[in-house]
């Protein structure tokens, strides 16, 4: 979701910035790109590593997920070119889809509410025990939509997405957003969403012309 289909990096680095204000010390963009598709949990360690000021890991996650769901909610967040028509190429594909992300339900859902985007099978954070870079994830959001992974296609724009997908067994899409991605023998890297298009056989690249 993050980074692939909405842009809310910006979002997160206000809100990641102002918690760090909280705790007494500054926030970069260099830090933002070390929690890129991680989990909450994650995230909320790394920030108090850096605080000089002390809280609790439930304030301080609860400062985090209060402040990015109030953003969106306020301001919304842009969606990435090409994430509304490849969904609707999937959709009109009859495709069975999912939404697999490692944000919390309440932030996740106050996303969809702000885009209107709509997946056959949602999972986040809350419905797993391990999140990205576990592939758990991903084999959840599999066997909920009626496959295996190894017929599923994964579009990721994070090295822990993609190595939670590739680790279940997924055929995966890289679309880098903040940290590169490299191609290799069993992922396909491109460079948007544009890029893609969806059929009957699943996603592939858009031909030239």
């Amino acid at each position: 979701m993050d980074g692939l289909l909405i842009d809310s990096e910006p979002l997160w680095l206000q809100t990641e910035t102002a918690v760090m204000a909280r705790l007494g010390a500054n926030w970069t963009e260099q830090d933002q790109a070390q929690l890129l598709g991680g989990s909450l949990e994650r995230t909320v360690g790394y920030l108090l590593g850096k605080a000089t000021r002390p809280a609790s890991r439930d304030v301080v996650a609860e400062w985090l997920m209060s402040g990015i769901a109030e953003r969106v909610r306020r301001d919304g967040v842009p969606v990435q070119p090409g994430a509304r028509e490849l969904l609707a190429s999937v959709k009109a594909a009859g495709l069975p889809n999912a939404l697999v992300t490692s944000s919390e339900r309440a932030f996740m859902e106050a996303v969809l509410a702000s885009t209107g985007m709509r997946f056959d099978v949602l999972v986040c954070a809350d419905d797993v025990t391990a999140t990205k870079p576990d592939p758990e994830p991903y084999r959840l959001a599999a066997k909920l939509v009626g496959l295996q992974p190894a017929g599923c296609f994964a579009l990721e724009d994070s090295p822990n997405g993609v190595a939670s997908a590739e680790a279940a067994g997924c055929q995966v899409i890289a679309v880098p957003s903040l940290v590169p991605i490299a191609p290799s023998p069993s992922r396909m890297v491109v460079r948007s969403l544009l890029d893609l298009q969806a059929d009957a056989q699943g996603v592939s690249v858009r031909k030239a012309g």
